[in-house]
């Protein structure tokens, strides 16, 4: 985005992790609203078993290591899907609310 025009652009139809909205229609929203979901989830699983195996190789009791799936991994997964279906459906109806104004 080298000119003016594409910047205007840009900030017009809303960027995720610097990735341009543009014409995405409510398929394409509603895949990367789940797929970010669903990373978020992976990830925060992922952090919380190594923070369990550090406790127990610190306190040399074995916990439940369904515990990352449970309290962390599935609540954050859940929070952060529901944010990214809000903004990218936020987005979508801005670009449907324009696309009807200019028709």
């Amino acid at each position: 985005m080298t000119t003016a025009n594409d910047v205007e652009r840009a900030r017009r139809d809303g960027q995720l992790f610097g990735i341009p909205l543009g014409d995405m229609g409510w398929f394409a929203s509603l895949l990367m609203g789940v797929a970010t979901g669903m990373t978020a989830f992976f990830l925060a699983t992922f952090v919380a078993i190594f923070v369990l195996l550090i406790d127990m190789s610190v306190t040399h009791h074995s916990p439940d290591f369904a515990i990352a799936y449970r309290r962390v991994g599935f609540p954050v997964g859940v929070v952060v899907m529901a944010l990214a279906l809000g903004y990218l459906g936020v987005q979508w109806s801005k670009r449907m609310k324009r696309r009807s104004m200019k028709a």
